[in-house]
């Protein structure tokens, strides 16, 4: 099934390739109010990031005057923002293979393999899941998330895989960014972990932000030196040889950079395959785990269970995903070898 549908919609107002202008005027209950918080109230379909990008590019003016993302607003004070239309999508459609679980004229939900990058960046302009995507749905994908991420609304890391929804017009790709927001996406994880946690069930609630060490790497931080994460845990399977690993479910409450690898390797229970978050002499020298291992392509990290509302017809919506194949084979290996300790009991 191709994409097809309608093009990307426009802000009210707006015609193809011109800007649409919105107006506000303060109230005075918002006097004092910092413009960027203001505006987030006003128009809730753009985040807080897109807006202070807005203001700092000088499309938000308050009474005719440019000002910063902290100004302090005056009642009476009328706010102007102009917001450009859709940025036309300029990559190239690769017809790379697609593992499409479901798909309506709204959108469309993707078995991602580890190793996929999901939108192009830097060192990845090509070969991409946004290239497999405008391959199977042509143009006609959702604008708002710009010239590079055509219909993205959320993404997976490279080496995770699992289930990823793409949104095909404008409407699906905020109703589904609402959700996220809001934190109704049901998203469950199975992640294939070393070592042992030490309770069956937690939960592991801190900020995540850019470790400042390593800008490449993410890390739990102070409060107010990062965004607050959420993640839930239950353990599944627990593995004594040839060391312990233990199979955990994550569900996300927020969904930060790298949230589930940063939370569990936080708990010394880093995610088996994990290049960036891994303990020095984690994996035994075992050559036939290794070779599972490096046959996963990436982090025993699968993106299971996806679940949210329809935007079009308002009906829940939940997809599972079993694990690939090579993640697949290395629990079956685990389970095999003698002295395994088996599933743990059901929470309750």
């Amino acid at each position: 099934m191709s994409c097809g549908g309608a093009p990307p919609t426009l802000e009210p107002g707006a015609t193809a390739g011109t800007p649409a202008r919105r107006s506000f005027v303060v109230e005075a209950a918002a006097a004092g109010a910092r413009l960027d918080r203001f505006l987030q109230t006003r128009a809730p379909d753009l985040s807080r990031t897109r807006l202070q990008a807005l203001i700092a590019t000088g499309r938000v003016r308050v009474t005719g005057s440019h000002v910063k993302a902290s100004h302090r607003l005056r009642a009476g004070a009328q706010v102007t923002v102009e917001v450009p239309a859709p940025e036309p999508v300029a990559l190239t459609p690769e017809p790379i293979p697609l593992d499409v679980v479901y798909e309506d004229a709204d959108l469309l939900v993707v078995n991602k393999p580890a190793g996929l990058v999901v939108h192009p960046g830097a060192g990845h302009r090509t070969g991409t899941l946004v290239h497999a995507v405008l391959a199977h749905c042509g143009p006609a994908l959702s604008g708002v998330g710009g010239a590079r991420r055509p219909g993205i609304v959320h993404r997976l890391d490279r080496g995770t895989s699992g289930l990823l929804v793409v949104a095909k017009n404008d409407h699906a790709h905020l109703a589904l960014a609402r959700q996220l927001k809001a934190r109704t996406v049901e998203r469950r994880y199975l992640a294939l972990v070393h070592g042992r946690l030490p309770h069956a069930a937690g939960v592991v609630e801190t900020a995540i932000g850019r470790d400042p060490h390593d800008r490449l790497r993410m890390a739990v931080r102070p409060a107010g030196a990062g965004r607050p994460a959420l993640t839930r845990y239950r353990v599944l399977e627990r593995f004594l040889r040839p060391a312990p690993f233990t199979l955990v479910e994550a569900t996300l409450g927020t969904g930060r950079t790298h949230q589930i690898r940063v939370h569990l390797a936080h708990l010394g229970a880093p995610v088996v395959g994990d290049q960036t978050y891994r303990r020095r002499g984690t994996i035994p020298a075992v050559p036939e785990l290794a070779a599972q291992v490096a046959g996963l392509g990436g982090q025993a990290l699968h993106a299971a269970v996806l679940g949210f509302v329809h935007p079009a017809t308002g009906a829940w919506q939940r997809f599972e995903a079993s694990p690939p194949p090579a993640f697949a084979a290395l629990l079956a290996w685990l389970r095999g070898l003698p002295g395994t300790a088996g599933p743990s009991p059901p929470v309750r």
